[in-house]
């Protein structure tokens, strides 16, 4: 396992240090974006849908964080529902990421870049 380097949170360091790993932010942010009206899922790689398929859910699905010199920099894969305003989704997911993050763990993000990577049309269900 590599090692992935911590975003230390810690503004006083007289009670010690906080540290926040950046799985935890794509965990937070994969839930954030899911609660978002109109993305229908997240796009995850081969290792993710195989833990799905064994009934645990991947919340980290679909995010990429990356820790660099400008910030914390993370990336949405998304699939939205037909007929939703992509713009709109789009700024719905950025904004909404980034309160929560701010809220729970009080990190400014750089970018929130969002990747559409498909389209989720009606079911045959909805449409009867």
């Amino acid at each position: 396992m590599s090692e992935q380097p911590l975003v230390n949170v810690s503004d006083d360091l007289t009670l010690g240090v906080v540290e926040i790993a950046p799985e935890v932010i794509e965990v937070i942010a994969g839930i954030s974006a899911s609660e978002v009206t109109g993305v229908s899922s997240m796009r995850g790689n081969f290792a993710t849908d195989v833990v799905e398929r064994f009934g645990k859910k991947a919340h980290s699905k679909g995010v990429k964080v990356d820790l660099t010199e400008n910030g914390i920099l993370i990336d949405l894969f998304v699939v939205l529902n037909f007929g939703v305003t992509i713009p709109n989704v789009a700024k719905q997911l950025q904004d909404n990421i980034r309160q929560t993050l701010k809220n729970m763990t009080n990190l400014d993000i750089a970018e929130i870049n969002v990747h559409v990577v498909g389209i989720q049309m009606e079911s045959a269900d909805e449409q009867e």
